[in-house]
């Protein structure tokens, strides 16, 4: 054989090989043709209504722009889509409209979609598959969860099937159904990038991650598995530009769900209250409090006469698990308590000074506004130098009662040192140093004094009357 029939011969194999893969890995990616035939019917587009305000007789009104827009996280379309103004003269605008989307769970007429799609809504139109419009009322809505539950009149439905978001897995093929930018029953599909997020504000939602593009008109549409089970409610995207940029977030159906029957048959949404503040453990926190590597929830606030203090919970302790689930990421804790029902026992396994403990304690209820602390005052007359580089003073009764604490001293003066190093101000309120509560002036010498060198030091310091803990080392 010829070296040119040679290099035809193996050129036709190579070919061959190449289409034989091509064949393969089309074989494996997943067909969502009849997922999509399926639920669509159950897709429907939601617009709203809302009255605008007052303005100048005869302005123009432009849509914004939204390119290069900073905010990260955001709502994921335009609230208010204004019209054009009335004629000179009249005074007030006409109302203004949004798209987003949602699904039936019932076929009675019950909607699923997310609060900030109908939220301050006068009217809310819900648009079906065949182009008909029905009126919804609103039965209830969860902004913490971004959920709405609404009701619109009707027999025989078509519904989605809801599955068990618990059972995602990292990898799995999802696909989403909804309005992007009014484009009614538009379809995409993505996988499960990670499960258990936590967003900023967002304390009581363990979001589903994924990478299926998201737009503005998606808020409220369904993600389903590739069963044709609607596991999340599309709500969040990650973005610098204002537009889809790879991260998505959707709220779990097993949320939603509890969510929706609580809406349905109370109203409101209850959740279970621990009455602390916590704080991510990173490496050297984990090194100042004896543990093994980085893991649960650092107390650094202990609210009076709440659930954990009356169960015996303390400023420093890490909480590891919350009745036997493991507490990896401080914000899985909000998670677990959130879902469980005031009066409900939880049993939290603590590192309380190197040592661990179990604690049994009623959960409350998370009440609607949280009090906020006061400011940390710098008054007082006794004062103490000491190796950290800060003057000190008592806190007076008065300081003591509005924020809450029982000791403690005000940092007066910072000379350079260690304590300018790591951030620390005038005004700012040490209670806790070296895992040691801090009741005077002389204990916070002493301690200081005392500190080890070349290791992990931990501080829990309270500005403007947010507490947290951080982390130094003295290197000499």
């Amino acid at each position: 054989m010829s070296r040119s029939s040679l290099k035809s011969c193996f050129a036709g194999l190579f070919a061959v090989l190449l289409y034989g893969q091509a064949m393969l890995a089309h074989a494996n990616l997943p067909d969502f043709t009849g997922l999509v035939e399926q639920a669509s019917p159950a897709v429907v587009n939601i617009s709203t209504r809302q009255k605008a305000p007052e303005r100048v007789a005869g302005a123009q009104m432009e849509m914004p722009d939204l390119e290069g827009l900073p905010p990260i996280f955001r709502e994921f379309f335009e609230r208010s889509v204004p019209q054009q103004p009335r004629a000179p003269g009249r005074g007030r605008e006409p109302e203004a409209r949004s798209l987003g989307s949602g699904f039936i769970i019932s076929d009675d007429g019950y909607v699923l979609t997310n609060n900030h799609v109908v939220a301050d809504a006068e009217e809310i139109i819900v648009r079906l598959s065949d182009r008909s419009e029905l009126e919804a009322k609103l039965i209830g809505a969860d902004p913490r969860s971004d959920v709405a539950l609404l009701k619109v009149d009707g027999k025989g439905l078509p519904t989605v099937k809801i599955g068990k978001s618990d059972n995602l897995k990292v990898g799995e093929w999802v696909l989403a159904i909804g309005s992007p930018f009014g484009f009614d029953h538009s379809v995409t599909a993505g996988i499960v990038s990670a499960k258990g997020r936590t967003l900023p504000n967002e304390s009581y939602v363990p979001f589903i991650q994924t990478d299926v593009a998201i737009n503005p008109g998606n808020s409220g549409g369904p993600l389903f598995n590739l069963s044709g089970e609607v596991v999340g409610i599309n709500s969040q995207i990650f973005t610098r530009s204002g537009g889809f940029m790879g991260l998505s977030f959707a709220i779990p159906m097993s949320v939603a769900m509890d969510v929706a029957n609580q809406l349905k048959s109370d109203g409101k949404v209850s959740r279970g209250w621990l009455g602390v503040v916590i704080q991510e453990v990173n490496k050297d926190l984990a090194e100042s409090f004896g543990l093994d590597k980085p893991a649960g929830a650092l107390v650094v606030q202990v609210l009076d006469s709440g659930p954990a203090a009356k169960g015996g919970l303390q400023v420093g302790d890490v909480i590891l698990s919350l009745n036997g689930q493991p507490i990896v990421m401080s914000g899985d804790l909000p998670h677990l308590v959130g879902s469980m029902k005031p009066g409900a026992t939880a049993e939290l396994n603590v590192v309380r000074e190197g040592a661990r403990k179990t604690l049994k304690l009623s959960v409350g209820a998370l009440p609607e506004d949280g009090d906020a602390l006061a400011s940390a005052g710098q008054s007082g007359v006794e004062r103490s130098s000491n190796r950290l580089g800060v003057k000190v003073a008592e806190l007076t009764d008065e300081q003591k009662k509005s924020l809450d604490l029982k000791g403690g001293v005000v940092i007066s003066e910072v000379q350079n040192g260690p304590a300018a190093l790591i951030g620390l101000r005038p005004g700012d309120v040490v209670t806790h140093l070296n895992n040691q509560a801090i009741n005077s002036a002389k204990t916070f010498t002493e301690v200081a004094q005392a500190l080890p060198k070349n290791r992990s030091v931990s501080m829990r310091v309270l500005r403007q009357g947010r507490a947290s803990f951080i982390t130094f080392k003295l290197a000499e």
